[in-house]
């Protein structure tokens, strides 16, 4: 059995993983948990011992195989959860992280399976993250951030690298969401922000900031 507090520092060593952070630090995981570095290094030996990852201060923290199954398996319940609130529940895509964030950690031994197919089988939750299958596997994904898409090319929102509710509200105000079609029209000098357009007919401007936080296809 393990405690919420260690699920979630496993859940953020595979995220950092993920995005391929060479070297996972107690301060990169403090700063992600929102934690001290000091309580991370005692974290970090207590997983350890539970032999869930390796840590050293020249390679970082890494995960062992038994620990890597568990983060997954906590990935895939928060990211189907996030799928019923919004599809079943009716909460928005803004919403939906919090309280995913809390019913990750039931522990029921086929829940998952029986969300997984009660929901479809789905690939990706409401913000365009994979979803692993029982046996831990990814869907592949070849997106781009929208900061690197060219002069006139169309594209398709299919990911945005941030949960956060002020972040889904201002794309929400811009009325952009997953699957999204965008037309780059200009980009500025100055500070590389985008004038988009949208649907075909809506122009907006977007902050260098956000372009880097929607992936596109």
């Amino acid at each position: 059995m393990h405690s919420l507090s260690e699920e979630n520092y496993l859940k953020a060593i595979y995220s950092q993983t993920k995005e391929g952070v060479s070297k996972i630090t107690p301060t990169s995981i403090a700063e992600e948990l929102r934690n001290n570095p000091a309580s991370v290094i005692d974290m970090l030996k207590k997983l350890s011992d539970k032999k869930l990852l390796s840590y050293d201060k020249v390679k970082g923290a890494k995960l062992t195989e038994k620990g890597n199954k568990i983060a997954v398996e906590i990935v895939r319940k928060h990211r189907l959860w996030e799928v019923f609130l919004l599809e079943k529940l009716g909460y928005s895509w803004g919403e939906v992280h919090d309280i995913a964030e809390q019913l990750e950690h039931i522990r029921h031994e086929d829940l998952a399976d029986r969300l997984d197919k009660f929901l479809g089988y789905p690939t990706y939750d409401p913000h365009g993250d994979p979803i692993p299958d029982k046996n831990g596997k990814l869907p592949a994904t070849k997106w781009l951030p929208l900061s690197e898409i060219a002069i006139g090319k169309k594209v398709k929102v299919v990911n945005v690298d941030d949960n956060s509710p002020d972040f889904l509200k201002y794309l929400d105000r811009q009325e952009i969401g997953l699957n999204s079609i965008i037309t780059i029209r200009e980009i500025q000098n100055f500070d590389k922000s985008l004038l988009v357009e949208l649907k075909g007919k809506k122009e907006v401007y977007l902050s260098p900031e956000a372009s880097k936080k929607i992936f596109v296809e």
